[in-house]
């Protein structure tokens, strides 16, 4: 008895699962019938819906095992032995018998209320959406319906009187209608001629309106937005014809023989604007590199399409040679392979550059576009598309001025940083056998601090929160354990910028608040570290974005392996984060195209009249606060002059000053290394107190003096001309001090 209620149930679940699906198919074939008013849709919809349901739901498979395993979990009485109901007797032991007998008799009462699982609710409150969805949008479709079938109507011209007329007097009747649109020849549209008024037609089409009236008509006019225009009259009535220009709106009214005035509704003219060509290159890079031994070659897979169609579309290439003050741009009209008709709404072209075709060499570059232009008469809309990047890697490698031990990179402040890491890696890795266990790990780590440091600055140019920012008043961790390190001073320490450090920013001048009284505003804020909008925290465009994100993911790699004292596997992560950093400098690059200049007409009717009437003074007065260059260096060989005199010992303050000197001359020291290293040593050295002594304090200002500049537009400077005996009597002496 009982196994015979657990098939029941099997068979009630299935049968509930179809009843869900039937729901859910009437409700998809009766939103069908309703949007489309077709049966046979809604039949086929029905159809389909019901086989997706049975597909993924399965109701055949639900088996006696499924109901046997939902009747052990929802019921607690079966006593996850409802399986027994479906053994026979003799394949029972004796006290499986017994659990049997009791499960039996406990689950009797439980089947009558028992319900398989189903979702009748949930697929009934679809059915019922679903229909009513398919009545609203009946109602839609038909109201649209009506609208367009009035709307579609042809309107004729009716005219009404302005005033009130007399009894008795007839009006004139219009009897004939005609309205010709002629379209411009490179359109292809044929003309056409209608009754209608509201005119549609493209940008330069010419409307004529040919008017006949039953009675004597003394005057018609055409009222275009306070435009007045006159009907000429013809053998036939009366004809105007206008061009179109802009879309607006138009009236037409006339007087009859008794003066009485008569007017027409206001009717629409729309001109259709020409647009001009789309322009599309697909599968491209904006941006592409090439090494010389690379097959340097862009396929151009171009899409172009025109509402009226394509008159020409052609490649523009430009080359630059060069750099500097030296660059050379050379610009060229490269042809699509592909030979099209004019006239055609829709082209794909073709096209490989090769650069070597292109006579382009290591360190060239390539910017190109595609422009297109349509056949609209008289003057052509001409597009372009984007302009595209292509660069062939330079083979020179960058070059390092060296004196002593220290090395100077010629790469800009920018994107220094990484490739002394690099330096620094490889020196470690080739002294690894000369240096001890702690003096190799030592380094090891604090090249990873210094990895840190550097990906930490790149970090905010993508917004990213600085690990490494101090309290006011403490002093930062970078302080701290550049004040720890231990070995070989760093020479250009106290004057260059360190990108590397979180104290200094090169983009940001830093003030003192307490100085100035107020917190300076940064120039960059909102271009550089918005947090409230993350999208806007870089400079730079997404695609450089993207790659600078890169380079700080392998920046973390790079760190990871120098501080597991690894320095060999951290070397290619190196070498990959400094590829990265000079896409990103070569990308930042713009390119824009040289424009001459243009000068005003000249009026010939006052050309050498002499005429100076309109002419008048022009009086311009302005002051300008004069900056001495090189402020800090100057004031720093006053000082010297000072101690050397007084035989004093130097001051915090003179400290600073020597400091600030030496940041001034550390920006000429990038550009020629060897005439400034004496003179940064020098000033570096007078910070120990070794070398306070008037002997040194002499040999730094000799040596300032020979790099400093004269002054500038010194106003109180009186030219003296001298000879050649008293020049080198004056080097002699510079010599011998």
């Amino acid at each position: 008895m009982a196994a015979q209620q657990l098939i029941r149930f099997k068979q009630r679940w299935q049968q509930l699962l179809y009843v869900e699906g039937v729901l859910y198919a009437l409700g998809a074939a009766g939103l069908v019938y309703l949007v489309l008013h077709s049966l046979g849709y809604g039949l086929l919809t029905f159809a389909l819906t019901m086989i997706i349901f049975v597909v993924v739901r399965k109701p055949w498979k639900i088996s006696l095992d499924n109901t046997i395993a939902y009747v052990d979990a929802h019921v607690p009485q079966a006593g996850f032995s409802s399986g027994l109901l479906t053994v026979p007797q003799e394949q029972l032991n004796n006290l499986s018998k017994l659990q049997r007998y009791r499960v039996e008799t406990a689950l009797q009462p439980v089947f009558a209320t028992l319900r398989p699982p189903q979702n009748l609710k949930s697929a009934a409150m679809v059915f019922v959406a679903l229909v009513l969805t398919g009545l609203a949008a009946r109602l839609v479709i038909e109201d649209m319906a009506a609208k367009k079938e009035g709307s579609g109507r042809p309107q004729e011209i009716t005219f009404a009187p302005v005033d009130s007329m007399e009894t008795g007097v007839k009006a004139p009747t219009l009897i004939s209608t005609q309205i010709k649109v002629v379209q411009p020849s490179y359109t292809g549209i044929p003309n056409r001629t209608t009754k209608d008024p509201n005119i549609k037609a493209v940008q330069g089409s010419q409307i004529a309106w040919q008017l006949q009236f039953e009675g004597e008509v003394l005057e018609v006019r055409l009222d275009r937005m306070g435009e007045i225009s006159a009907f000429s009259k013809t053998t036939n009535g009366y004809a105007l014809t206008q061009k179109l220009e802009s879309s607006a709106f138009y009236s037409i009214s006339y007087k009859d023989e008794n003066g009485n005035s008569y007017v027409t509704d206001l009717y629409s003219m729309e001109a259709i604007k020409d647009e001009a060509p789309y322009v599309a290159l697909e599968g491209l890079d904006q941006y592409n590199y090439f090494d010389f031994d690379d097959d340097k070659k862009l396929l151009l897979d171009t899409r172009i399409a025109d509402d009226f169609g394509i008159s020409d579309a052609y490649i523009v290439a430009t080359v630059s040679k060069g750099s500097g003050e030296s660059v050379k741009f050379r610009e060229e009209t490269v042809r699509f392979e592909e030979s099209f008709t004019k006239g055609k709404k829709q082209l794909q072209l073709n096209k490989t550059l090769d650069l070597d075709q292109l006579r382009m060499d290591p360190g060239d570059e390539l910017y190109f576009y595609v422009e297109a232009i349509d056949n609209k008469m008289p003057s052509s809309n001409i597009s372009r598309s984007e302009t595209y990047f292509a660069v062939i890697r330079d083979t020179v490698s960058d070059a390092f001025g060296v004196e002593g031990t220290l090395g100077v990179d010629l790469m800009p402040d920018y994107f220094r940083s990484q490739r002394q890491l690099i330096i620094d890696t490889e020196k470690l890795i080739k002294d690894k056998p000369k240096l001890s266990e702690y003096d190799f790990k030592f380094t090891s780590n604090e090249l990873g601090f210094d990895q840190k440091s550097l990906r930490l600055k790149y970090g905010q140019f993508m917004g990213d929160e600085t690990e490494m920012q101090a309290a006011p008043g403490q002093v930062s961790s970078t302080e701290e354990d550049h004040a720890d390190e231990g070995g070989e001073e760093d020479l250009l320490e106290g004057y260059s910028h360190r990108h590397d450090s979180d104290n200094e920013h090169n983009l940001v001048e830093e003030h003192d608040e307490e100085a100035e009284g107020e917190e300076a505003e940064d120039p960059l804020h909102d271009y550089l570290h918005n947090h409230e909008d993350p999208e806007a925290s870089t400079l730079f465009e997404k695609s450089l974005k993207a790659k600078l994100r890169d380079a700080l993911n392998i920046m973390w790699d790079a760190e990871l392996y120098l501080r597991l004292y690894q320095p060999e596997k951290s070397l290619p992560y190196q070498y990959e984060a400094l590829k990265l950093i000079q896409e990103i400098k070569n990308s930042a690059r713009i390119y824009v195209h040289r424009i001459g200049f243009d000068p005003p007409p000249i009026k010939e009717e006052k050309r050498l009249t002499g005429d100076i009437k309109s002419i008048s003074n022009f009086d311009k007065k302005e002051t300008f606060d004069y900056e001495l260059s090189f402020q800090s260096t100057r004031q720093t060989v006053a000082r010297l002059e000072q101690l050397i005199q007084e035989q004093s010992s130097i001051t915090n303050q003179d400290q600073i000053l020597f400091q600030e000197a030496g940041n001034e001359l550390a920006a000429q020291a990038v550009d020629n290394p060897l005439k400034y290293v004496k003179v940064l040593q020098g000033l570096r050295d007078l910070s120990k107190v070794s070398h306070q002594n008037v002997e040194h304090y002499r040999l730094v200002r000799k040596n300032v003096l020979a790099v400093l500049p004269m002054v500038e537009n010194n106003p109180g400077h009186v030219p003296q001309y001298q000879d050649e005996i008293n020049k080198l009597y004056l080097k002699a002496l510079e010599a011998n001090d």
